[in-house]
């Protein structure tokens, strides 16, 4: 009997299908753990959210970092999510010759409404196993934000992060990485 595996790939190969035609920006695909993963269509309260938290941190944060939103970044995992947020080191030109790796991380951001399971099961194992320091979700769902930091992995070999803390929409929330800047959490939900 022959069993069926599925198709792995690098991210080099996965670059290449770019660069090939075979994959467009259009195609709402990410590789996580070298499979391509279809990504989930955005409703409205998600990207009004999403907006909103840009556009916090932009002016939050200013010339100090780099924030990105829904742009690729390089896990050593095959992986190139895509996340709605990330707040990187430097300066937008640091990033002409390759995504951010998990070293220029400060901060990855999910919004999260339909794809919640998906985010705080396989999207926080990836992240803390790849040494994502912090991983927030805005989780649409209870109106909260979710805040996981320091990484670790389980006697099973299974990754998570050892502190989760929940933030309530009317609440403000410090930054990593920026003791002094907080975020009005009332500012970023939607309505």
């Amino acid at each position: 009997m022959t069993s069926v595996t599925p198709k792995r790939f690098t991210i080099a190969e996965y670059h290449r299908l770019m660069e090939l035609g075979f994959l467009t920006e259009d195609d709402r695909v990410e590789l996580i753990r070298g499979e391509l993963m279809q990504m989930a269509a955005k409703g409205t309260r998600h990207s009004v959210c999403n907006t909103k938290l840009f556009r916090e941190l932009d002016r939050l944060v200013g010339d100090t970092a780099v924030i990105r939103g829904q742009e690729p970044i390089i896990l050593p995992t095959d992986s190139q999510p895509e996340p709605d947020i990330v707040i990187a080191r430097g300066e937008a030109d640091d990033y002409l010759s390759n995504h951010p790796l998990p070293e220029n991380i400060l901060l990855v951001i999910e919004v999260s409404d339909s794809s919640l399971d998906y985010d705080q099961n396989t999207k926080l194992a990836l992240y803390a196993e790849d040494g994502i320091s912090d991983y927030w979700i805005v989780n649409l769902v209870a109106d909260q934000l979710e805040r996981y930091s320091q990484p670790y992995q389980d006697t099973q070999g299974k990754f998570g992060y050892r502190l989760k803390q929940i933030a309530l929409r009317h609440e403000f929330v410090t930054l990593p990485g920026f003791p002094n800047l907080s975020l009005e959490l009332n500012r970023v939900f939607p309505g």
